[in-house]
């Protein structure tokens, strides 16, 4: 069983822009522990602010009530007992005391012998434990002690697990680290000090962060230090949920996790935070859990072959099959089947061609958009079709009348006409009337236009254009949908004129 520490209460919170007012640490704080089921959360550091104590306070208060207050822990620092008071009147009771793991950080920083070091740690557990607080030791900068002075880290360490401590933490401060010398460095440590509790915590300079947590796993550390959404100082920290994914799924170990509820907790973070969860990140990204390509939406069909083992129903989410210009019959298949709506198979391939139109002209047409996709091919694509656009070019020129050249066909002959207007669509309409005029037929009124997004759509894939016409004492209205809202309202204009042809000009 692999202990999971969540520190984006404190280490997340070093993001820059970030603070969480008292009442989100406080919802975050019971979201990671009540549902989420992290082992342990570092709520913040000791002497930063009022506000600080005050978050962790009402946090406290809250716990005291629960099993969770021995869960709760706060970076302190060696400071003759100011932070384990501090901590104290907070009404916490466990210190992650900061102790510097590299000789240089010990030197430069501090000016410190390892002998003033240790004995400034001693006099600091000591007073911990009159008072009643649990300590752990965070040996800062420990990556590159271990890799530049490696007799000092040993030293230090010889001189702790001497202490009344719970578990010495081993941080790669800076995210220098790689999972070969991860598990190098770790493995020596466990190796050396078998009876210990080794945590890791990682930072993700170079983007091996969670690759650093598989690799320390390996190595025998029983704890990790993670944050959602992988938040923290410069490139972040370890991303919980990526850590609980390897860790169950690469490693084949148990964490307290609950996976169900990942997906929740991200969304509330990144809400309180405001740092946009990537679309790709793994397991919690928008996009993670989407199918473009229609051959994979065929494979899923066929006993899921392009499915792993990170099923989206484990961390409370739902496959979903994108619609676009890589849409095959499978993709819209697979939507429809979620709108419980059934197609033949011409009209699913009338359907599948107009969904790659528009997704050759915009990224993604949403699921909820569909229903009216269908409604507009099925309308107006099923009818014969006597008039249509040939071609149209619309210019735009500041100081000038807009200009539109129209080329149209009627029953089988093309006429071709231009006009100005008051706007491109309004130009469109007068060349339109120029050829109307011309055939001695009369043209309808448009009495109102409305354009607007069909509800429920999460893009601008299309929009929906709706006019109403009034010819020979009749009413009626007819929609377009396109990406381009001229567009939109061409199309609306072309069912009108084939509308009326049906009905007034068949058998002429």
């Amino acid at each position: 069983m692999i202990e999971i520490l969540d520190t984006t209460l404190r280490d997340g919170e070093q993001t820059n822009g970030v603070s969480f007012s008292r009442h989100e640490k406080t919802a975050i704080a019971r979201l990671l522990l009540d549902e989420l089921h992290a082992d342990r959360i570092e709520i913040g550091s000791a002497r930063v602010s009022k506000g600080e104590f005050d978050s962790l306070k009402k946090i406290a208060q809250w716990a005291s009530q629960t099993p969770y207050l021995p869960r709760l822990e706060v970076l302190g620092f060696i400071d003759g007992g100011e932070s384990l008071q501090w901590i104290k009147s907070a009404g916490c009771q466990v210190v992650n005391l900061l102790c510097k793991g590299s000789r240089k950080h010990l030197a430069e920083q501090l000016g410190k012998t390892p002998e003033q070091h240790v004995a400034g740690i001693v006099r600091e557990i000591e007073t911990a434990e009159q008072m009643g607080i649990a300590v752990n030791i965070y040996l800062e900068d420990w990556s590159n002690g271990m890799q530049q002075s490696p007799e000092y880290v040993y030293r230090l360490t010889d001189a702790l697990v001497c202490l009344p401590l719970k578990r010495i933490m081993l941080p790669d401060t800076l995210g220098v680290l790689n999972p070969e010398k991860t598990y190098a460095c770790c493995h020596e440590m466990v190796t050396r000090y078998p009876g210990i509790h080794f945590d890791f915590h990682a930072h993700n300079d170079y983007d091996l962060a969670v690759a650093n947590v598989y690799a320390a796993v390996r190595a025998g550390i029983r704890g990790i230090h993670a944050t959602v959404n992988g938040l923290g100082e410069r490139a972040g920290n370890a991303s919980l949920s990526s850590v609980v994914a390897v860790i169950h799924d690469q490693l084949k170990m148990r964490t307290s996790v609950n996976e169900s509820c990942i997906s929740r907790v991200s969304k509330t973070v990144e809400a309180y935070s405001g740092v946009h969860i990537a679309p790709n990140s793994p397991v919690i990204g928008e996009h993670v859990f989407t199918q473009c390509a229609g051959v994979h939406a065929d494979g899923d069909n066929k006993n899921n072959l392009y499915c792993n083992d990170l099923i989206p129903e484990r961390f409370g989410r739902m496959r979903e099959y994108a619609l676009g210009k890589m849409s095959g019959r499978a993709n819209i298949r697979k939507n429809l089947e979620m709108l419980e709506i059934e197609l033949s198979e011409d009209d699913m391939r009338k359907v599948t061609e107009r969904v790659i139109e528009l997704g050759d002209k915009k990224e993604i047409v949403t699921q909820e958009d569909l229903p009216y996709i269908i409604s507009d091919v099925l309308h107006y694509d099923t009818q014969e079709n006597k008039i249509r656009i040939l071609n149209y070019s619309l210019s735009l020129a500041q100081g000038l009348k807009p200009v539109a050249t129209l080329k149209i066909e009627i029953d089988g002959k093309a006429y071709e006409e231009a006009a100005n207007g008051d706007g491109q669509y309004d130009a469109f309409v007068r060349a339109l009337r120029k050829i109307y005029k011309s055939l001695g037929r009369t043209f309808p009124m448009l009495t109102n236009y409305a354009v607007s997004i069909p509800p429920g759509g999460r893009t601008d894939a299309f929009v929906q254009t709706i006019i109403s016409w009034r010819h020979e004492g009749t009413d009626f209205r007819t929609r377009g949908l396109d990406a381009d809202q001229m567009e939109a309202a061409i199309k609306a204009t072309v069912k009108m004129l084939n509308k009326i042809e049906r009905e007034k000009y068949d058998g002429i």
